[in-house]
């Protein structure tokens, strides 16, 4: 893949540029999760995923031992990932991000993905990105609805 068709397939996004650690091998590119500390096969929903990840730890403090990426729960007796998920220090469910390739509009349908997911986990908070588009959205357990919000939350309260 030479450089223009990288920059289209992984192009710049709508968050605070990252210098990744990539490699090739296998005729794919990797990247490293400093998450799971792990070289992971980029995707462009990977892309995303890990621009999240950097923004949510270098430029808003979430400590990372409280996020975890692709951990399964079961919708419907399917099995299914989340994107990125962010625990508080109580082990509750903070903030859920699902991330979308670039190229995957925000829309309705995302929401509704999303929406089961929070369904089984009750965040405080939902994030819908592609990396271009963000909807912040906070959750009213007691009106059980979503109020959309223009900030990212701060990171839980510790003890």
């Amino acid at each position: 893949m030479n450089p223009i068709e990288f920059q289209e397939k992984f192009p710049s996004l709508n968050l605070p540029e990252i210098n990744p650690r990539l490699s090739l091998r296998e005729g794919k590119f990797w990247i490293f999760d400093q998450i799971r500390k792990k070289d992971l096969v980029l995707t462009p929903e990977e892309w995303v995923r890990q621009h999240w990840i950097h923004f949510l730890v270098d430029h808003h403090s979430f400590p990372k031992g409280l996020i975890s990426t692709e951990k399964g729960l079961i919708y419907n007796r399917l099995q299914k990932r989340t994107d990125i998920l962010i625990r508080n220090h109580e082990g509750v469910p903070y903030v859920l991000v699902e991330c979308k390739a670039p190229h995957i509009p925000i829309n309705q349908k995302t929401l509704e993905q999303a929406s089961m997911y929070h369904y089984q986990l009750k965040s405080n908070f939902l994030i819908l990105s592609n990396g271009f588009s963000h909807i912040i959205l906070r959750y009213e357990a007691g009106q059980n609805q979503f109020h959309q919000e223009k900030n990212i939350p701060s990171p839980p309260k510790g003890d």
